[in-house]
């Protein structure tokens, strides 16, 4: 059993930076892959970017790519996304995730989930 709670979201400008944290309980996190989520109003879950468990692997979606980095500490147990460059665009419930699986970028197989924190981009 894996408990994910998100923190760092917020109000900023375009063109600022928000770094979001994943606090993870339980000893299996650093075998689970990581992955953010994010959802706009009306609009489907899509994922960011996610991590493998060794963190050898990362994916990151084209409309967020050279703008996030993905990383994770498995010692704290912990995943950030830090997001620069931000957009109006970006504006969305941020969910962190993890799957007991070594990497994969399918929704289905992502098990855990946070609640969520907003991030809110204004232009």
């Amino acid at each position: 059993q894996v408990e994910l709670v998100e923190s760092g979201g917020g109000l900023v400008q375009a063109g600022d930076s928000l770094r979001l944290s994943c606090a993870a309980s339980g000893r299996t996190f650093s075998r689970y892959v990581m992955g953010w989520f994010r959802q706009a109003p009306g609009t489907e879950r899509e994922l960011a970017a996610a991590v493998s468990w060794s963190g050898d692997s990362i994916y990151y979606a084209d409309s967020v790519k050279g703008r996030f980095t993905i990383s994770r500490n498995n010692a704290k147990r912990t995943g950030y996304l830090q997001m620069n460059s931000l957009k109006p665009d970006d504006t969305a419930v941020y969910y962190c995730a993890a799957g007991p699986t070594q990497f994969t970028t399918a929704r289905a197989n992502y098990n855990y989930w946070g609640r969520g924190t907003q991030v809110t981009v204004s232009s």
